[in-house]
C-alpha cells in the first residue's frame, strides 16, 4: 500500500516522498523490510528513541510527533491517533462497512455485549464481537488480552468480519482505549452507557478523568442509550451530538422495566407492554438486559421481536457462572473486581441462596489501593463468611494487599477467614460449606491465569474447584 493511502485522514505536517509500504507497526521488535514504524509515546517507552535504529533495520518510514531531522520521518500531531488510523487504512477501512455498537461503563459491558450478539443471532443476523472474554467473528472465537485490542489486531478482526459477510459488530470500549486513542477513526452507530463506579483510578487518577474518557463514545456515535438510574448518564448525554434514549428500573425513561421479578435462574419484567424473560439471575441482569434490548431497538428492530429473541440469550463465562459440582451447595464464579461489581454479585447471590453466602475474593496488585477496604466492607456487610485471599498480586506482597482489604472488613458482621494462597482458600471455602450455601468466587471470572510478579501463570478456578470436590 502506498504511504499516501496509509496516511489518509491524518494531518501530516511535512512533505514526504510517496513510496510503497509493506506493513505498519508501533513495536520495534516487529520491523519488516519496507514497513512504517509509528513512534508512540508510552508510560515506559518512547518510540522516538529507536527511530534511527528501526530505519537501519529496514523500515521505510517513521511516523513521529517530534522533529528528529530524519529524511524518512513523517511528522504528525499525535502518533497514537495516527497509528490507529493507519491500521484502519491498512485493512481497507473495513470498519466503515460495519454497523458498530459500542458499550462503555464500569460494569455490565461484557454481559451486555454477549446478549446483544445473542439477540442479533436469534433475529437471523450473524455479528462480530470484541470484548474482555474473547473476540468473535461470527461463531469463530479468538483469545484476547485487552478489553479493547491494539488497533492493528482490532482492524484485522474488522477485516475478517467484512470478508465473512458480517455487517454488525458489538464492542466493549474501555476508558483506557479512548485515552490511548485506540478507537480513533471509528464511528459508532449506537453507543451504550451502563453505569459508572470507582475503577481504574490507578490509571486515570481521578473519577472525573475516568468519566471524561468514557464520554468520548457519545461524541462519536449517532444514537446513545443511557441508564437513567445512574447519575453519570446525564453527564455522558450532555452536549453530545447523538440522539438519546434512556432505560431504567426506577426513574422515568423510554425503556422502563416494571413488575420486576427476581428468581434463582432468571429475571422477569414488563417493558413497554411486552413481557421480558432473561435467564441470568440478579437485579443487575435487569439493567444488562434493558441495555441490550434498548440498543437493538435503536438499530431498527421491533421491540416485540427483540424481547422474544432475548429469551434464549445464553450465559457468559465468568459472569455468575454456576459450576456443576454435584454438591448440596452451589459454587459460582464471577468477575466482580470493583466495589460496585462485588456488591451487585453478592446481592444477586443472596437473592437465591437458602443458606449462607460465602464470598471469596482478593484485590489486584499495582492497582487502585483505595478500593480494597471498600470491597472488604461490602463483602463483610453482605456475606455470612468472607474468605480473603490473593487475586493478581503482580509486584506487590499478597499479605499487604490482604491487610488493606481487612481494614474494611472491620465494619461488617461476617466471619472473616484469611488464606493467602488462592487454591488453599478455595479448598477452605468448600470444606466449610453446608447444604444450601452458596460460595461466590469473585475477581477472576473468565481469567485462566494469575499475574505473580511480572509473570502470567496458568490458573483456572474451575480446575481448582473440580479437583477439590473430585469431579
Amino acid at each position: 500500500m502506498l504511504l499516501s493511502q496509509l496516511l489518509k485522514d491524518i494531518n501530516v505536517l511535512n512533505s514526504y516522498e510517496d513510496r510503497e509500504i509493506s506493513d505498519v507497526t508501533d513495536k520495534s521488535g516487529n520491523i519488516k523490510e519496507g514497513c512504517a514504524f509509528v513512534c508512540v509515546v508510552g508510560a515506559r517507552f518512547d518510540g522516538h528513541s529507536v527511530a534511527e535504529d528501526v530505519l537501519s533495520k529496514g523500515a521505510a518510514a517513521v511516523i513521529v510527533s517530534k522533529d528528529l531531522g530524519l529524511k524518512e520521518q513523517i511528522l504528525v500531531e499525535n502518533t497514537r491517533e495516527a497509528y490507529a488510523i493507519m491500521c484502519k487504512n491498512l485493512f481497507g477501512r473495513a470498519v466503515d462497512s460495519l454497523t458498530m455498537i459500542g458499550i462503555t461503563g464500569t460494569n455490565g459491558k461484557t454481559t451486555t455485549a454477549f446478549v446483544i450478539k445473542d439477540i442479533l443471532k436469534a433475529l437471523g443476523i450473524e455479528s462480530g464481537l470484541i470484548g474482555t472474554v474473547k473476540n468473535m467473528v461470527g461463531e469463530k472465537s479468538f483469545k484476547t488480552e485487552l478489553t479493547t485490542p491494539d488497533p492493528y489486531d482490532m482492524h484485522g478482526l474488522f477485516k475478517m468480519m467484512v470478508d465473512d459477510g458480517i455487517k454488525y459488530c458489538v464492542m466493549e470500549t474501555s476508558s483506557q482505549a479512548f485515552h490511548q486513542m485506540r478507537l480513533a477513526g471509528i464511528h459508532f452507530d449506537t453507543g451504550v452507557f451502563s453505569n459508572l463506579t470507582q475503577d481504574h483510578l490507578d490509571y486515570h487518577g481521578t473519577i472525573d478523568e475516568y468519566k471524561k474518557c468514557k464520554k468520548t463514545l457519545f461524541v462519536n456515535c449517532d444514537k446513545g442509550v443511557f441508564n437513567a438510574d445512574d447519575e453519570a448518564s446525564f453527564y455522558m448525554a450532555e452536549n453530545v451530538p447523538c440522539t438519546k434514549q434512556f432505560y431504567s428500573v426506577n426513574n422515568s425513561s423510554d425503556f422502563k422495566a416494571e413488575n420486576v421479578g427476581l428468581f434463582f435462574d432468571r429475571v422477569e419484567y414488563t417493558l413497554n407492554g411486552e413481557k421480558v424473560v432473561f435467564h441470568i439471575p440478579g437485579d443487575f441482569s435487569v439493567y444488562n438486559s434493558l441495555a441490550a434490548i434498548s440498543a437493538v431497538v435503536q438499530l431498527g428492530f421491533p421491540l416485540k421481536d427483540v424481547v422474544k429473541a432475548i429469551f434464549n440469550a445464553g450465559s457468559v463465562s465468568g459472569r455468575l457462572e454456576v459450576l456443576k459440582t454435584n454438591t448440596d451447595f452451589s459454587v459460582i464464579i464471577d468477575y466482580a473486581h470493583s466495589p460496585d461489581g462485588l456488591e451487585k454479585a453478592i446481592s444477586a447471590v443472596r437473592g437465591f441462596t437458602e443458606g449462607r453466602v460465602i464470598t471469596l475474593f482478593g484485590c489486584g496488585g499495582d492497582r487502585d489501593k483505595t478500593k480494597r477496604p471498600k470491597m472488604g466492607r461490602i463483602a463483610a456487610e453482605l456475606s455470612d463468611i468472607v474468605v480473603v485471599t490473593t487475586d493478581n498480586p503482580r509486584t506487590e506482597i499478597p499479605e499487604m494487599i490482604i491487610n488493606d482489604i481487612l481494614e474494611g472488613t472491620k465494619e461488617g458482621n461476617a466471619e472473616i477467614i484469611t488464606v493467602v494462597d488462592r487454591s488453599e482458600a478455595i479448598a477452605k471455602a468448600i470444606s466449610i460449606a453446608k447444604k444450601g450455601d452458596t460460595i461466590l468466587l469473585a475477581g477472576k471470572g473468565h481469567e485462566t491465569y494469575q499475574v505473580i510478579g511480572k509473570e502470567r501463570v496458568h490458573y483456572d478456578e474451575r480446575e481448582v474447584v473440580f479437583s477439590v470436590v473430585k469431579i
